[in-house]
């Protein structure tokens, strides 16, 4: 086992980059700090904007709305950006389309683990080789495959990916009015499909009406509660990006069976992280509170800052990000989640 630590008077962690455990605190062990003042502990880092999608077909929500035309970020791009960040990074989420579109993937996951930093990444199961599935459970910590209307893809890298040895995998689903037949299907297969017999978790992801996904409709309230109390109901391992929070603690606060885990349940939410906790590095090196923020707020980048990103951390526009979001208990200050 292999921990990690930080220690300041009022900002403290410990990181397992085994298991992936991870504890938080300030003052002492009941106090919750508000940011990071040593700067973010995850980096979501876009490698990759190439993606021809499923078959050959793009995603129809997809917030980048990426096709098949796109960049890449080099190694000797990824190097430069990884030293200027600071040692309280821990994890670096990768964000790319076409598995195999570039050609420096493994690379730069073996640059991280090299410099003790843990790679995860998000695929689409697509293009899955055998040779892909050793190398991504020989490097990652953690795999998300993401779940499109092709339900086989998904569930047959699923299955590749814990038979190679992974613990951490987990299937991505968009959360939409459009996608609500889907998502109660991924629940019920859970609990029937062979292939997801050790899936670690479903993960919703809320829908934020940009790129492609502007076409979609927010799922209502009622719609997501069915889905949480199913998962609930049925053992069913599931959680939420940092944007949904606020939607599951309205449901926790609304069904009375759950008050005796309630406090519980809200201790191990994580509302909205990005400059409190969180960074993004787009693949031109542009940094922002998250990546849908891009064509909503000023980037900076981090190529050609003289500085590291603790400047970026502490210039102006995260700052009234971060100010905002705190006033706001949290809660996204752009899209209505």
């Amino acid at each position: 086992m292999s921990i990690k630590s930080v220690r300041t008077p009022s900002y403290n962690y410990d990181f397992d980059d085994i298991t992936g455990k991870f504890s938080r605190w300030g003052l002492d062990k009941n106090d919750d700090p508000q940011f990071s003042p040593i700067g973010p502990e995850l980096i979501d880092c876009e490698v990759s904007t190439i993606c021809h999608g499923i078959n050959g077909k793009p995603c129809s929500h997809c917030y980048k709305s990426n096709t098949g035309i796109g960049e890449n970020m080099s190694l000797e791009t990824f190097r430069n950006i990884f030293h200027k960040l600071p040692n309280s990074v821990l994890q670096i989420a990768f964000g790319l389309g076409d598995l195999n579109a570039n050609p420096d993937l493994l690379e730069i996951f073996w640059y991280c683990r090299d410099h003790n930093v843990v790679p995860n990444v998000t695929i689409n199961g697509w293009g899955l080789t055998d040779a892909w599935v050793f190398k991504l459970a020989e490097d990652c910590g953690a795999i998300a495959v993401s779940r499109y209307d092709d339900k086989n893809v998904c569930y047959s890298a699923v299955e590749k990916l814990v038979a190679a040895g992974l613990k951490q995998v987990n299937i991505h689903q968009l959360v939409a009015e459009e996608t609500y037949a889907n998502c109660l299907e991924t629940v019920h297969d859970i609990e029937t499909d062979p292939r997801l017999k050790d899936l670690n978790a479903i993960v919703f992801l809320s829908l934020k009406k940009k790129g492609r996904g502007e076409g979609y409709t927010r799922m209502s309230q009622e719609r997501f509660n069915t889905l949480v109390s199913y998962c609930l109901d049925n053992w069913i391992r599931f959680g939420f990006d940092s944007c949904s929070s606020g939607r599951f603690i309205r449901y926790l606060d609304r069904h009375p069976k759950y008050d005796i885990i309630k406090k519980q349940m809200k201790q191990s939410i994580e509302p909205c992280e990005s400059t409190l906790f969180s960074a993004y590095i787009n693949v031109r090196g542009d940094v922002l509170p998250c990546s849908f923020c891009e064509e909503r707020l000023n980037e900076e980048n981090l190529l050609k800052c003289d500085g590291l990103l603790q400047d970026v951390w502490y210039g102006e526009e995260f700052k009234w990000f971060r100010k905002v979001l705190i006033a706001n208990e949290r809660v996204c200050p752009i899209y209505e989640v």
